[in-house]
């Protein structure tokens, strides 16, 4: 999206450029309703949490925040009970229809909570966005209908949607590439576009800062939430254990080493931190994204009014 020349042109682009300031006060109202605090955190960073597949932007001696997530962590393990922020975070190598380098994630942190206190929150929010910017729930996003109603939401279990679709069981053969391909190409296809759709308990080798299910270590306390098809948040149950947290970055390091790419730094401070962190759930959601589908665009191209890369 550039700013255009023409009035018609520049009467949509200014209505982009209103929307998303009406979407940040709805969040900002939200969650102040509901006593969370508003923070900011840092976004020049000695350390990012190392992860498989997220590249960071270096910048000087640091590297650009890929998350605010690790400093949010920091505040709940020093007492702070229900966080949140509107974090401008960067991606190394994010281009495409739904990706960008310079991105806002919003998180949202809540002690003594878990996954699906986190999912509750999530609907009501949605719900209450949708009602806020649209005047109703029932909408539509590119000429099929979107309904953000919380009694319509849809949850499977990702184990149930890939026996379903891709005939096996990422959670007891896990096997990260046929994952991943069988994800995009079988399953995300497959789910209905016309209401949120919840994948839930994903294996334990993907959820790299979750919690795994206590009566079933091979999946995690993880869920991801799509919108019309797009994938637009990713939730836990945090992991508060500071030597399994440590060993699965070191896991993620070894693990970008075979793909070619370099390890990252661990954030001893964070590590130090967690120990004394009370059980959570966190959440990050794309609001570039969900700003898409709540402006009717069909990539985040029309929501950007400068792209940088």
């Amino acid at each position: 999206m550039k700013i255009p020349a023409d009035s018609d042109a520049l009467g949509g682009f200014r209505r982009v450029l209103d929307l998303r300031a009406r979407l940040n006060d709805a969040i900002r109202r939200f969650f102040r309703e509901r006593d969370f605090l508003e923070v900011d955190t840092p976004v020049l960073l000695p350390a990012n949490a190392p992860e498989t597949n997220i590249d960071a932007l270096s910048a000087g001696t640091g590297w650009l925040r890929t998350s605010p997530e690790l400093h949010m962590k920091r505040l709940l393990a020093a007492g702070f009970e229900r966080l949140f922020q509107l974090a401008p975070c960067f991606r190394d190598g994010e281009h495409g229809r739904w990706h960008h380098p310079e991105f806002v994630l919003l998180e949202w942190y809540r002690a003594h909570a878990g996954y699906l206190e986190i999912l509750a929150d999530t609907k009501a929010l949605l719900s209450f966005l949708a009602q806020e910017l649209l005047g109703r729930t029932d909408s539509s996003w590119q000429g099929r209908p979107l309904s953000f109603a919380q009694e319509l939401w849809e949850k499977h279990a990702v184990s149930s949607a890939f026996i379903e679709h891709a005939g096996w069981d990422p959670a007891r053969t896990f096997d990260p590439d046929r994952f991943d391909l069988d994800l995009v190409t079988r399953v995300e296809p497959a789910l209905p576009t016309d209401r949120p759709v919840v994948l839930i308990d994903y294996p334990a080798p993907l959820a790299a800062l979750a919690r795994r299910k206590p009566a079933d270590p091979a999946r995690a306390e993880r869920w991801e939430l799509y919108l019309g098809g797009v994938e637009i948040a990713n939730a836990y149950s945090e992991l508060t254990d500071p030597a399994e947290q440590r060993a699965r970055f070191e896991q993620a390091n070894t693990l970008r080493q075979q793909r070619g790419a370099a390890p990252y730094p661990l954030d001893e401070a964070f590590l130090a931190a967690l120990s004394g962190m009370p059980p959570a759930g966190g959440i990050a959601l794309g609001v570039d994204r969900l700003l898409m589908i709540l402006a009717d665009t069909d990539s985040l191209d029309g929501v950007l009014p400068f792209r940088n890369g």
